[in-house]
């Protein structure tokens, strides 16, 4: 599970929205030094705004605005998340390729162009698919006690 802890900024019936930086994640990426998220929110001070799905363990109706809590989503849905943003419309795109070859040129960059914009779609309507658009975003984990200045740092 990727853990991050945030601020609760406002809540709704079933999800609460969670002010957070992603500072827990930003210093294990391997692409920390080519990244510009981490340094962007330090220097501008703007926070990410994370809709946070009620879990089993913790109700949105248990948190209350300026409450510290801790959200989690699985590794699985960032690696399936991931293949399916980078791979799909890839995959499209050389499927439409090689279906172009025979007609030319011109065809096989309209094509491309296609199938990437197929590719597009799809990755909008596949979490449809792959266990809703729920199974994609985090969830709440716990109210954090005794974290002072977590979220105050930049």
């Amino acid at each position: 599970m990727l853990k991050e802890i945030g601020r609760v900024v406002a809540v709704e019936s079933n999800f609460v929205w969670v002010e957070t930086i992603p500072s827990s994640l930003c210093g294990k990426c391997a692409a920390r030094k080519g990244c510009g998220q981490g340094v962007l929110a330090s220097i501008t001070g703007h926070r990410g705004l994370v809709r946070a799905l009620e879990s089993p363990s913790l109700q949105a109706s248990d948190c209350s605005v300026n409450d510290e809590v801790e959200i989690e989503l699985p590794e699985s849905s960032v690696l399936k998340g991931s293949l399916l943003v980078y791979l799909a419309p890839l995959l499209f795109a050389i499927a439409a390729v090689l279906l172009a070859q025979p007609f030319g040129e011109l065809a096989i960059v309209g094509a491309f162009v296609a199938g990437l914009g197929c590719g597009f779609v799809v990755v909008r309507l596949a979490p449809r698919w792959l266990g809703g658009v729920e199974a994609f975003e985090p969830r709440l984990a716990s109210v954090v006690t005794g974290t002072v200045g977590v979220i105050a740092r930049q």
